[in-house]
């Protein structure tokens, strides 16, 4: 059993597993309103929005993580006020932001000479170069999404599945989708430097996707995600150790591969009771009832 714990008594390899844990919760929060929402072009949007916010820190030398929430910020903004435009659909709005950030990201980079290494963090992460004060940042950030989550539930149902009866209900359906953005973003933002911007949304998506055919209800859903998220880190960070491969790449292929079995282990559960209930069902013939002759 050497080769399964091996890679995990090395420091940087047990920091990258908790911080893969961390942003698997997360991830699991915000993911399960992107898949049942369908909002999966907009996550991918953001995620490649944040570039500017990141290039401007970087050849100025500030935090990266600061560059990627203001980026974050507009993006939410943007993303918001398009929205309440009728004469354009969302869609729309959404991919404008989307090629108008990811242009900027690219002129600003093509500044500098020196920026290749940081956009190929950025790009694809690097979770085995995460430091302790990544994980408190991390931790912080799950504590509010669990509060964001768990303060807007009741709004978030209610838009996932009818936006009309969120309005009737009182619910506020326009603020209760900005805070929600604000989730997505807040998932992207902690998320972005441990498996880049291109792989986020392998945990954001592909976990929730997976756990949906078996979960019952949105918290179940998300639980569920989270877990999955979880061997996803440590399946990826174990084949990434042994075949000396991208690690965040490799957590990513991983999520993605469990959304495929779980699906196909969905789909093969669901021909299996179809093929049963269409069985025909057994005649039972009842005994006939024995005949006493009558006593005179």
């Amino acid at each position: 059993m050497e080769w399964l714990t091996a890679p995990f008594e090395v420091a940087f390899v047990q920091r990258a597993l908790w911080a893969g844990i961390l942003v698997s919760a997360i991830c699991a929060l915000a993911g399960t309103w992107v898949v049942l929402r369908g909002m999966a072009f907009l996550g991918d949007a953001m995620s490649h929005g944040l570039l500017p916010g990141v290039a401007v820190a970087a050849l100025l030398g500030g935090n990266l993580l600061v560059g990627a929430l203001v980026s974050a910020a507009v993006m939410t903004a943007g993303v918001t006020a398009l929205g309440r435009t009728r004469r354009l659909s969302q869609d729309t709005g959404i991919g404008l932001l989307f090629v108008g950030m990811l242009s900027l990201g690219v002129i600003i980079v093509s500044r500098s000479q020196s920026f290749a290494v940081d956009l190929t963090g950025f790009l694809f992460g690097d979770v085995l170069a995460v430091r302790e004060s990544d994980l408190m940042l991390l931790g912080v950030a799950l504590l509010l999404a669990v509060l964001v989550s768990a303060l807007g539930h009741r709004a978030f149902l209610a838009l996932a599945f009818d936006d009309r009866k969120a309005r009737t209900l009182g619910l506020r359906p326009r603020l209760a989708h900005a805070v929600l953005l604000g989730l997505l973003a807040l998932a992207i933002v902690a998320s972005f430097h441990i498996v880049g911007t291109l792989l986020v949304l392998g945990l954001l998506i592909a976990p929730p996707a997976a756990a949906l055919p078996w979960a019952r209800g949105v918290s179940g859903v998300m639980a569920l995600a989270a877990v999955l998220g979880a061997v996803a880190t440590f399946g990826g960070l174990l084949l990434s150790w042994h075949l000396s491969t991208a690690a965040g790449a490799t957590v990513s292929a991983l999520a993605v591969s469990l959304f495929f079995l779980s699906h196909l282990a969905s789909g093969f559960r669901y021909r299996r009771r179809a093929h049963r209930d269409a069985l025909p069902a057994r005649t039972v013939t009842p005994d006939a009832p024995t005949t006493r002759p009558n006593e005179i």
